[in-house]
């Protein structure tokens, strides 16, 4: 009895971490994605970001580049709305996340 109970929670527990991982993932379609270069102006606009690269991985767009301080930027996007899903930034010595805090300035 007690050995089924531990299997039974391993097996939850493999499903359950399957299941947070297939949220990493977007799943738009395609035919409603926008383009790499409508993202591009958007974060060179709104944040000062120099993009180096946008490439598609599971489905989101992933942009790697730095901020206007020189800090480096990874960040996944949902390809159809442009909206930031995940945001990784790699301060330097003397890097601030206070820009990062506050919504960006429109003009």
């Amino acid at each position: 009895m007690k050995s089924a109970f531990i299997a039974s929670t391993a097996l939850l527990s493999v499903l359950l971490s399957a299941c947070a991982l297939a949220d990493d993932d977007c799943s738009e379609p395609v035919s409603d994605w926008q383009p790499r270069e409508t993202l591009r102006q958007n974060v060179e606009q709104q944040w000062g970001w120099s993009v180096q690269r946008i490439k598609v991985d599971d489905g989101c767009y992933k942009l790697k580049g730095t901020d206007r301080k020189g800090n480096a930027i990874e960040a996944r996007y949902a390809p159809a709305s442009l909206r930031l899903r995940s945001l990784q930034i790699n301060f330097g010595d003397d890097g601030d996340a206070g820009d990062y805090l506050a919504q960006p300035a429109h003009e």
